[in-house]
């Protein structure tokens, strides 16, 4: 039953999984369907938390839009997720930065690591 589950899974894996990790700041370029027509929209922000490994592999990302922190929660093999970017590297030292949604402002930041 497990190899047949795999299976099923492995075909529905991305070929090219886009290299981040927690802290970094990404641009999203997601597929938005309005009536029948399909187009591209971007959210940039800071990625919060990931989760999980293989198929079921998912990802947080924060923005402040207006003042209002706005986050969402993607499917790395999802078909609506086109690409991600990777815009700078961020130094995290936490596997999820939860304390990030308390803070606003210049406080909200991740150091950039340079490389």
């Amino acid at each position: 039953m497990n190899d047949i589950i795999r299976e099923i899974e492995a075909e529905q894996l991305k070929a090219e999984k886009p290299q981040f990790n927690v802290g970094d700041s990404v641009k999203v370029y997601a597929k938005v369907k309005e009536g029948n027509r399909v187009r591209t929209q971007l959210f940039e922000g800071t990625v919060l938390k990931k989760q999980h490994a293989g198929v079921r592999e998912t990802f947080t990302v924060r923005k402040s839009s207006n003042g209002i922190g706005v986050e969402k929660t993607w499917l790395v093999n999802s078909p609506i997720v086109e690409k991600i970017e990777v815009v700078r590297t961020g130094k995290a030292r936490r596997a999820k930065l939860n304390y990030l949604r308390d803070r606003k402002g210049k406080s909200a930041k991740v150091k950039e690591v340079i490389k």
